[in-house]
């Protein structure tokens, strides 16, 4: 089903719940295929750690550098 613009906006609720149900929603401007309406596809879960052991931070990631604060705040800490 195409659909232009001006319609999608007053019948949102309708294509989506068409979407829902598996018909093709297509949203044309001036009789114009644009976008498609598709039913969201959520992602895989996130895996955490994936970096482990891959990566080292030194043991002096936080300690302050001092050129680099004389550069933000001036001589005058």
């Amino acid at each position: 089903m195409i659909v232009n613009i001006s319609d999608a906006k007053t019948n949102l609720s309708k294509l989506i719940d068409m979407v829902y149900h598996g018909q093709e929603v297509i949203i044309a401007k001036n009789n114009l295929p644009i976008v498609d309406l598709v039913k969201h596809k959520p992602k895989g879960k996130r895996k955490l750690g994936l970096l482990k052991d891959k990566i080292s931070i030194p043991e002096d990631f936080n300690n302050e550098n001092e050129k680099v604060n004389e550069m933000f705040y001036g001589k005058d800490l």
